[in-house]
């Protein structure tokens, strides 16, 4: 039963890569930027307040220096074998540098965020940080 669940979140990683990667081949070279991923499953799964308010706070992190986008939403159910869909909220930010992500992790805004929304709301996260090549 546990290789099943590392399977799944193995799966889950690389459909979020996939999805990253796919959207990277948009834009132009981004060779050296950092994609900061973070999935987060609440303590009142399906709360639609709870995740609209991490969604817009996500937002906000726009300002910090150093990162260049945020996207952020709400998990699109699925069927499909292999697909983790038991989440709640997905927040991918990406940074100019390693260096602006170090900057962000102690940013008033972001230890804002963490300790009024992130802390109290979620029963578990998970983050996957990346160098994009």
């Amino acid at each position: 039963m546990q290789n099943i669940g590392r399977r799944t979140g193995i799966g889950s990683l690389i459909v979020i890569l996939m999805v990253v990667d796919g959207c990277a081949s948009m834009r132009p070279s981004r060779d050296g930027q950092i994609e900061h991923i973070v999935v987060v499953w609440l303590k009142q799964p399906g709360n639609e307040s709870q995740r609209q308010q991490l969604i817009e706070r996500s937002k906000t992190f726009t300002q910090i220096p150093g990162v260049l986008r945020v996207s952020a939403g709400q998990v699109l159910p699925s069927t499909r074998p292999g697909v983790e869909s038991g989440f709640d909220v997905a927040v991918v930010i990406t940074f100019a540098s390693e260096q602006a992500l170090r900057e962000y992790d102690e940013h008033p805004i972001h230890k804002k965020a963490v300790q009024e929304l992130l802390a109290p709301l979620s029963a578990k996260f998970v983050i996957y940080d990346f160098r994009v090549k």
